[in-house]
């Protein structure tokens, strides 16, 4: 039996942040297995550019049968999956390199958007019976996370315009670990290893799921 292969891609940290809860959750499951499928974790930077590349190049090299791109989102309250990706970066602060683009587009030929190819609802499902708060989001911003989010999607969709074998992709954004939000007064988090079991039910739902299930995810602001 073949072994397959599922990326999760997590960021360097920013914003003044010490750690990422992304890249914290994702490397505690790098070489774990589920079913008949074996997860590698890679680390992003947190840079315009550079993270699309980085994601480019792994892609073309694993070949992985799953992509799940993961991100930190302070200041929401669950693990939120993302519906779309949109072609614009527009940060609101800088970079990890300084850069701060404003109203630039991603892929200048690019559609204006992208959908995920997970099953976002069901995961959403899956991750709610196991204990873990999750939401579908509609909105992936327009800073880094959304940068790789496109970029992702962009370089699948043309690798796969004679496919093979199709490679789902999507991004997950996360809250707060309880030690970020202790510096952030108010803040909401989630346990590392509340993050851990969402994304290995992320994991597992993306592999097992072909049809995505249709119930109610959206929101009205």
């Amino acid at each position: 039996m073949s072994v397959r292969t599922v990326l999760l891609t997590g960021f360097e940290p920013f914003e003044q942040e010490p750690i990422n809860p992304s890249w914290e959750a994702v490397r505690a499951l790098d070489g774990a297995r589920v079913g008949d499928a074996v997860i590698v974790a890679r680390q992003l930077p947190c840079v315009f550019g550079d993270a699309i590349e980085a994601m480019a190049s792994l892609v073309e090299t694993l070949k992985p049968d799953v992509v799940i791109a993961v991100g930190q989102a302070g200041g929401r309250t669950e693990m939120s999956i993302e519906r779309v990706a949109i072609n614009v970066d527009d940060a609101r602060i800088a970079d990890n390199a300084g850069a701060q683009p404003i109203d630039n587009t991603i892929v200048p030929d690019g559609p204006a958007a992208y959908f995920s190819t997970l099953p976002i609802k069901a995961i959403v499902r899956d991750m709610r019976a196991a204990g873990v708060p999750a939401m579908v989001s509609q909105t992936a911003g327009t800073f880094v996370c959304n940068h790789v989010f496109y970029g992702l999607m962009h370089a699948l969709a043309q690798r796969q315009a004679t496919p093979t074998q199709a490679t789902r992709g999507g991004f997950i954004h996360i809250p707060y670990l309880p030690e970020q939000a202790a510096r952030h007064p108010g803040a909401p988090s989630l346990a590392l290893d509340t993050l851990i079991a969402g994304l290995r039910v992320a994991v597992t739902t993306s592999l097992s799921t072909d049809t995505d299930i249709r119930e109610q995810g959206g929101q009205l602001h």
